[in-house]
């Protein structure tokens, strides 16, 4: 078992939240197999949205062709960031606040944390929206939306109560299951619909202008930032991340939005609403409650993750009573979700996906850049064994400080969520945040290195010109 250093508060903090090891290294015994998170990963990047998408890359005028070259692209891409996050935190066994805190410092730790939430707090609020509006759809409710989707943002809550556990097994034995079956039954009844000529269609959409539209959504929807919190459970190999993820990736958002695509050009379906309707009557005869079941299941396995997250992320903050935690974010997700539903959900998924790849997937490539490059230059071996005393880290380190400023900088400005940048809104953004924030990362921490070795070289040369003026004293005494 590995051993763990805690910080004096962490001496009091509640029973429940040690159980999930929020505050220690989660121990090699309670380490899940590779089956257990490539099925946990399946229902984090894989979502009814991600069908849904293909709707509207269909409606943009996307070949079939670019849809496919572009999904995997991006993929390809996401596997470059998922499986060195994933491997970070299953080798060390620590949180995404945890890990923040060597790399950011206190301050700049508890700043992760708090970006984390607020985006995590969109994403659980939108899926909830996304699920009332399916459901809507699906039987034809007079029930607002907004009301339909606050009551299930505090329902969909449940499981969190019972810890990763909770979460992971459901994702493993109900979730996945019922997800993989639906879309691969629809998947391959539609593909015999589709003619071969749907690929060699003439693109009207120019290849880049295609690349940026659907890596925003795939980085954005699939990524999601701090992947230790949920590795950590993983075994320390990094080839039983890297099959899970790539198997997860490729079902998620390959297979998903291709399908989703090809019932578009099928029915002259567009809007997502209408899209649910007939995925109804298309996968299952037109049997609403199983579809309703499904769609249920999905989006509230995708909102445990969401939760999940923002749980750790209160709990590197203050530590609190988890169940408290849990209700209390629940019910803050639910006024949010409320407030959304005015905002239109496809323009809300776009904007959210949008940040969401450019701020916290920035953090994580600077701490992979920090355990993996930096401590390997300088000659430090990493020891994740145990957690460093708070009180003897720096308030701010500030070379991650400026690094995450600049690499969200060039994301947000680059990602046309702004109004009056969309003419910057130019490649993939996600790329090009992680890319900057990662190249300014390595030379501010090498100079802040020498400027530490210098520093301390002084000091000793001033503890040894001490010595002596102190004996001379002492003789003169």
């Amino acid at each position: 078992m590995l051993l763990t250093k805690h910080s004096p508060e962490d001496a009091h903090a509640p029973q429940q939240v040690s159980e999930d090891h929020s505050h220690e290294v989660v121990p090699l015994s309670e380490r899940r197999g590779a089956g257990t998170m490539g099925l946990l990963w399946i229902t984090m990047v894989t979502a009814f949205p991600s069908v849904l998408i293909g709707f509207q890359w269909y409606k943009e005028g996307l070949t079939l062709s670019q849809v496919i070259m572009c999904t995997a692209l991006s993929c390809l891409i996401l596997l470059a960031y998922s499986v060195p996050a994933a491997y970070l935190g299953s080798v060390s066994g620590q949180t995404y606040g945890l890990l923040s805190r060597q790399v950011f410092g206190r301050w700049g730790s508890r700043l992760v944390s708090c970006n984390l939430l607020w985006i995590f707090i969109a994403w659980y609020s939108l899926t909830s929206l996304l699920l009332a509006d399916g459901l809507n759809g699906l039987f034809h409710w007079n029930i607002p939306v907004m009301f339909l989707a606050a009551g299930l943002a505090v329902v969909m809550a449940f499981n969190n109560f019972f810890g990763f556990s909770g979460v992971a097994n459901f994702a493993r034995y109900l979730a996945a299951p019922l997800l993989l079956g639906m879309v691969g039954y629809t998947f391959f009844k539609v593909v015999p619909t589709c003619p071969v000529t749907a690929l060699t269609a003439v693109p009207h959409v120019p290849l880049m202008t295609a690349l940026t539209s659907v890596s925003g959504f795939v980085i954005g929807f699939a990524v999601w930032g701090n992947e230790p919190d949920y590795w950590r459970y993983g075994k320390p190999n990094k080839w039983l991340a890297a099959l899970p993820i790539t198997i997860a990736l490729s079902i998620g958002q390959m297979v998903f939005p291709v399908t989703g695509w090809m019932i578009s050009r099928l029915s002259g379906i567009t809007e997502y609403g209408a899209a649910t309707s007939y995925m109804n009557m298309y996968a299952f005869g037109g049997i609403a409650a199983i579809a309703a079941i499904v769609l249920s299941v999905a989006y509230c396995a995708c909102n445990d993750s969401n939760l999940y997250g923002m749980i750790n992320a209160i709990e590197n903050l203050k530590k609190l009573p988890h169940h408290g935690v849990c209700a209390v974010l629940a019910l803050i997700c639910a006024c949010f979700a409320a407030w959304l539903s005015t905002a239109g959900i496809a323009k809300s998924l776009e904007s959210i996906a949008s940040l969401n790849c450019v701020f916290l997937p920035t953090v994580t490539v600077i701490m992979i850049a920090e355990f993996f490059m930096i401590r390997r230059l300088l000659g430090q071996e990493n020891d994740f064994s145990s957690i460093p005393e708070v009180a003897g880290l720096p308030a701010v380190r500030y070379p991650a400080f400026i690094a995450l400023v600049i690499g969200c900088g060039v994301g947000v400005l680059t990602s046309g969520v702004i109004p009056g940048t969309e003419s910057m809104h130019v490649g993939v953004c996600s790329v090009q945040a992680w890319l900057a924030a990662g190249l300014s990362y390595i030379p501010l921490r090498m100079i802040e290195h020498k400027q530490s070795v210098k520093t301390a070289r002084q000091n000793l040369q001033k503890r040894f010109q001490l010595k002596p003026r102190l004996a001379k004293l002492k003789t003169f005494d």
